[in-house]
């Protein structure tokens, strides 16, 4: 059984978030000393590792919970796992594809730089009218264009 600093150490957590995910509901409340200190067992460790990967890899917490609680049923199909994965991966392709749209806005934002003064300067001109810009790379523009479409 690991103290809470321990099982904070082992996983790469600090206290603060575990109490939290205890308090989510994603980790069962642990035993308590007579003093009230928490006790975590090799699972708490193992499932609070799970929900540390999870988060890195950025899943939402109710996409965690649902996970644990299949990992928690070793009997269920894995299609949940694998659509929530799915999903997930969709978010993230759509996320990289707005970065590269704002990196190559930025990119040639900046080549058309040519010097002189800031009331020439096409940074600030870019920047204070989007319709310097080349090409829609504001998320909220797109989700707004996409719900006109619908």
């Amino acid at each position: 059984m690991q103290s809470i600093g321990a099982a904070a150490r082992l996983t790469g957590l600090k206290v603060p978030t575990i109490r939290f995910y205890e308090q989510e509901g994603l980790l069962n409340p642990p035993e308590r000393t007579q003093s009230g200190r928490r006790l975590y067992s090799p699972a708490d460790v193992q499932r609070l590792a799970f929900i540390r990967h999870a988060r890195a890899l950025g899943f939402e917490l109710d996409d965690i919970r649902s996970l644990l609680d299949l990992s928690d049923q070793p009997a269920r199909s894995c299609e949940e796992a694998d659509q929530i994965a799915r999903m997930h991966l969709s978010g993230v392709e759509s996320r990289i594809a707005q970065l590269q749209a704002l990196k190559s806005e930025l990119e040639r934002i900046v080549r058309s730089c040519a010097g002189g003064t800031a009331a020439e300067c096409r940074i600030i001109g870019a920047l204070a009218d989007h319709a310097h810009c080349a090409a829609d790379h504001d998320p909220a523009a797109v989700k707004r264009k996409t719900a006109k479409r619908t």
